[in-house]
Protein backbone atom coordinates (compact mmCIF):
# COMPACT_ATOMS: atom_id res chain seq x y z
CA UNK A 1 0.00 0.00 0.00
CA UNK A 2 1.17 3.47 -0.80
CA UNK A 3 0.27 6.53 0.74
CA UNK A 4 -1.57 8.73 -1.45
CA UNK A 5 -2.18 12.08 0.33
CA UNK A 6 -1.46 13.53 3.56
CA UNK A 7 -3.34 12.18 6.49
CA UNK A 8 -3.64 12.56 9.89
CA UNK A 9 -4.79 10.22 13.12
CA UNK A 10 -5.16 10.52 17.39
CA UNK A 11 -4.94 13.68 18.80
CA UNK A 12 -2.37 15.45 21.57
CA UNK A 13 -4.39 14.49 24.67
CA UNK A 14 -2.69 12.50 27.44
CA UNK A 15 -2.21 8.85 26.79
CA UNK A 16 -2.56 8.73 22.74
CA UNK A 17 -0.39 10.04 19.72
CA UNK A 18 -0.79 11.90 16.88
CA UNK A 19 0.17 10.62 13.23
CA UNK A 20 0.73 12.18 10.41
CA UNK A 21 1.69 10.86 7.32
CA UNK A 22 2.66 12.49 3.70
CA UNK A 23 3.77 10.77 0.71
CA UNK A 24 7.79 10.26 0.45
CA UNK A 25 10.16 9.12 -2.46
CA UNK A 26 12.99 7.95 -0.27
CA UNK A 27 11.68 5.41 1.55
CA UNK A 28 10.40 5.72 5.13
CA UNK A 29 10.97 9.51 6.37
CA UNK A 30 10.18 8.73 10.14
CA UNK A 31 10.42 11.81 13.03
CA UNK A 32 9.44 10.89 16.66
CA UNK A 33 8.46 13.79 19.18
CA UNK A 34 7.62 12.29 22.29
CA UNK A 35 7.88 13.31 26.01
CA UNK A 36 9.15 9.90 26.87
CA UNK A 37 11.67 9.58 23.64
CA UNK A 38 14.47 8.50 26.24
CA UNK A 39 13.02 5.65 27.85
CA UNK A 40 11.15 4.47 24.74
CA UNK A 41 12.31 5.92 21.63
CA UNK A 42 13.68 2.53 20.08
CA UNK A 43 10.27 0.81 21.19
CA UNK A 44 8.27 3.74 19.55
CA UNK A 45 10.01 3.45 16.38
CA UNK A 46 9.71 -0.16 15.83
CA UNK A 47 6.20 -0.25 16.28
CA UNK A 48 5.80 2.45 13.70
CA UNK A 49 8.13 0.46 11.24
CA UNK A 50 6.55 -2.88 11.91
CA UNK A 51 2.97 -1.76 11.42
CA UNK A 52 3.97 0.49 8.47
CA UNK A 53 5.98 -3.12 7.17
CA UNK A 54 2.69 -5.15 7.48
CA UNK A 55 0.60 -2.89 6.31
CA UNK A 56 3.49 -2.59 2.58
CA UNK A 57 4.24 0.72 2.74
CA UNK A 58 7.74 1.22 1.37
CA UNK A 59 7.82 5.45 1.32
CA UNK A 60 6.28 8.25 2.70
CA UNK A 61 6.93 10.91 5.73
CA UNK A 62 5.54 9.86 9.20
CA UNK A 63 5.65 12.43 11.78
CA UNK A 64 4.50 10.75 15.39
CA UNK A 65 4.11 13.11 18.21
CA UNK A 66 3.62 11.08 21.23
CA UNK A 67 1.88 11.59 24.79
CA UNK A 68 3.06 8.73 26.63
CA UNK A 69 0.55 6.17 24.38
CA UNK A 70 0.62 2.82 24.55
CA UNK A 71 2.25 0.24 21.81
CA UNK A 72 -1.23 -0.61 20.61
CA UNK A 73 -2.41 2.89 20.19
CA UNK A 74 0.18 3.88 18.41
CA UNK A 75 -0.61 1.27 16.03
CA UNK A 76 -3.85 1.96 15.67
CA UNK A 77 -2.73 5.65 15.04
CA UNK A 78 -0.63 4.80 12.24
CA UNK A 79 -3.40 2.26 10.47
CA UNK A 80 -5.63 5.19 10.57
CA UNK A 81 -3.22 7.68 9.07
CA UNK A 82 -2.31 4.79 6.18
CA UNK A 83 -5.54 3.88 5.58
CA UNK A 84 -6.97 7.54 5.34
CA UNK A 85 -4.47 8.67 2.96
CA UNK A 86 -5.59 6.01 0.62
CA UNK A 87 -9.35 6.93 1.28
CA UNK A 88 -10.13 3.60 2.30
CA UNK A 89 -12.96 3.22 5.38
CA UNK A 90 -15.14 0.28 4.05
CA UNK A 91 -14.24 -3.20 4.88
CA UNK A 92 -10.72 -2.44 7.22
CA UNK A 93 -9.08 -5.07 8.25
CA UNK A 94 -8.45 -4.84 11.75
CA UNK A 95 -7.22 -7.14 13.44
CA UNK A 96 -7.37 -9.40 11.19
CA UNK A 97 -4.93 -8.94 8.29
CA UNK A 98 -3.18 -6.68 10.37
CA UNK A 99 -1.66 -8.00 13.74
Amino acid sequence: MEIKKSAIAGTLESSDAQVVVDPGENGIELTIQSSVINQFGPQIKAVVLETLQRLGVTSGKIAIVDRGALDCTIKARVECAVYRSNDQVDNLPWGGAIQ
